[in-house]
């Protein structure tokens, strides 16, 4: 069905045959204090500038101009707390007013255009406000997860060099109290730097304050001022943000203004079809790329509102939470990460706690953040009953490398693939050595430069650092870091990171091809495949499986049937015969399976949790489920 007035591939055709053209005419739609000399400046390449030369306001666009065209009476921003029971609701009038009287607090700070803020927060509305102050001011902000270690702060904090740190007295996890303010001073002495707080005082856990250095907010804002939007270059730094699974020096992605605000406006209103008004909902958190485009920036440049909710797919209370929260605000679009969706199936696989809601505005869910396996977008679709798109897109990216485009066509939805490239993305698969594979050949999932807007600027303070990483290994591309392969129709199929692709006895297999078998498996919930260094085999696949409630069927015909069902469906070829059965898999707070930290247990090998992992007591659990393992 054609949603507009073209189909997808027009669209796309249209970008490849004038790509600045296509640029240009997104960034209509936008605010803009001064028009740009250069859609494109190529003189930096790889490291491209989208809008070179313009003047314009990332908060501006989001707040202002919708006040200014007489939308102020719309709701902005939801805040719905499971935690608490706290439901509260901001207008775009009311938001840009806090907003404006923090960025007034910044100012007060000595912050200037250029100087970095560190937030350090829970989900509350405070955060929001605190990163669209900055933007109003021109300050770079970056988010660090509220209770991230002490340690993993301190590199950051070394790193981004912040005048001032926005944080909170504590988080709330379902059955406990996270007290951040001990963890921020811890941190700030092992970056022994000199810098000024503003804490939020929660009231379920007070905060010690230091004199001199830390303030409340509720203070600071009482005699605050509201102060209007600075000008900056489209090209300036709007935030920075460390990438999970980060080890050793902390590698700080870098957003720009001009060409961001456009990606965030061209992609909710063409990948997730959201108009001014509508209620979007992106189930995450603003310590990930995520929840900045999708919780912060980009529903607010479009004029929708915007959720943000602190609580967990299933025990606050139950697995009926998301289904409560879309009822309860009449949302339109949810956008969360596979593995809640099968934490939700894995609690009532039948969906009864569903039927107690009405979810007649529901339109659309989108799944993204890791592959989407068949199974749960079929038991999606079919407890839902409407389009279940999964997208593939990156930290570095900000947006949608591949979608299946709503606002423009929907086209058929094609099981285990995210459908075809965004424009702007021109998607090969290339081998090893660097050569265009056919349909059906896994290999290196690239992209040809120049990345479209809202892509990386670089990475903080290191151009050399980002240019190794991400365009050095084939000259003219953007190495994703991620392996698949294209089908005869152009449809993208994403079948892990390229370390996720193991060699068995000379045979590339991929271990997500093996997980969308076993997930087929009635019994299980979700699952893991990894690679484990072999002697004879170079590498053999360790299956690791999470079974649903109330499973009768004994664990030994479980793991006989999935050793089975991968012999059958892949073949012998894959030496598949090591499977185990686990309480739960290790994760990230965004919800990514640790499949290197797993295939180091499995192995016996020394590993390091990094500090994205959401409960280290996993590990234990998983070493122990080995020790008995008979494989």
């Amino acid at each position: 069905m054609v949603m507009g007035n073209k189909t997808y591939q027009q669209i796309y055709q249209k970008w490849q045959d004038d790509p600045e053209g296509f640029w240009a005419e997104a960034a209509q739609d936008l605010s803009w204090d001064r028009p740009w000399d250069q859609v494109l400046e190529c003189e930096s390449a790889p490291l491209y500038r989208w809008y070179a030369g313009a003047k314009t306001n990332t908060c501006y666009n989001a707040l202002d101009r919708h006040v200014e065209a007489g939308h102020g009476d719309r709701t902005a921003l939801i805040y719905d707390s499971a935690m608490t029971g706290a439901v509260k609701k901001f207008s775009y009038d009311v938001l840009l007013n806090q907003v404006a009287k923090f960025a007034g607090v910044l100012e007060g700070l000595a912050v200037k255009k250029g100087d970095r803020v560190l937030l350090y927060m829970p989900m509350i509305p405070e955060a929001v406000m605190a990163m669209l102050a900055c933007a109003r001011i021109g300050a770079v902000h970056t988010v660090v997860f509220g209770g991230f270690a002490a340690k993993e702060l301190a590199k950051r904090i070394v790193d981004a060099e912040p005048k001032v740190i926005i944080s909170a007295s504590c988080g709330l996890e379902p059955g406990k109290v996270i007290a951040y303010k001990p963890l921020l001073d811890q941190a700030i002495d092992l970056a022994q730097v000199a810098l000024k707080t503003v804490i939020v005082e929660r009231p379920e856990c007070p905060a010690t304050f230091i004199d001199g250095r830390d303030y409340k907010w509720d203070d600071v804002m009482t005699s605050a001022n509201a102060v209007p939007c600075v000008s900056v270059n489209s090209t300036d730094p709007l935030y920075i943000l460390y990438t999970s699974g980060t080890t050793g020096a902390p590698k700080g992605i870098v957003r720009d203004h001009g060409g961001h605000m456009v990606a965030m406006d061209w992609s909710m209103k063409n990948v997730y079809a959201m108009s001014p008004g509508d209620v979007y909902w992106a189930a995450s958190d603003i310590g990930w790329v995520v929840g900045h485009s999708y919780i912060v920036y980009g529903p607010l440049i479009r004029g929708c509102t915007t959720i943000l909710y602190e609580g967990k797919p299933v025990g606050t209370p139950d697995a009926g939470a998301f289904w409560r929260v879309i009822a309860d605000h009449k949302v339109n679009a949810l956008f969360v990460a596979p593995t809640a969706i099968r934490a939700i199936k894995r609690e009532d696989p039948k969906a009864e706690l569903l039927k107690q809601y009405d979810l007649s505005n529901f339109r659309t869910l989108f799944l993204a953040g890791e592959r989407a396996d068949p199974d749960t977008v079929k038991w999606s679709e079919d407890i839902l009953g409407v389009p279940v798109i999964d997208h593939w897109w990156q930290t570095e990216t900000a947006w949608s490398i591949c979608a299946n485009f709503m606002g423009i066509e929907h086209i058929p939805v094609k099981y285990g693939s995210p459908s075809k490239p965004s424009p702007g993305y021109d998607v090969r698969i290339f081998n090893d050595e660097g050569l265009e594979l056919p349909p059906g050949e896994l290999g290196n999932i690239v992209v040809k430069e120049p990345l479209p807007p809202g892509a990386m600027l670089t990475v903080w303070k290191d151009d050399k650092r980002c240019i190794d990483t991400y365009f050095s290994e084939f000259e003219g591309y953007y190495l994703t870091g991620d392996a698949g392969h294209k089908d005869e129709d152009g449809y993208l199929y994403i079948m892990g990171r390229t370390d996720d692709v193991i060699n068995v006895a000379g045979h590339r297999l991929s271990t997500g091809a093996m997980e969308e078998v076993l997930s087929g498996i009635v019994e299980v919930a979700e699952c893991a495949v990894v690679g484990v260094a072999d002697e004879l085999k170079g590498q053999q696949p360790y299956g690791f499986l999470v079974l649903k409630n109330g499973i009768k069927r004994p664990n030994d015909e479980i793991i006989k049937a999935a050793i089975l069902a991968v012999r059958e469906e892949i073949g012998a070829v894959a030496s598949f015969r090591n499977a185990v059965i686990v309480k739960r898999l290790p994760k990230t707070r965004s919800g990514k399976i640790l499949r290197r930290v797993m295939s180091s247990i499995a192995g016996r090998e020394d590993y390091i949790a990094p500090a994205t992992l959401d409960d280290p007591v996993i590990l234990d659990e998983i070493s122990e489920a080995l020790i008995d393992f008979k494989g």
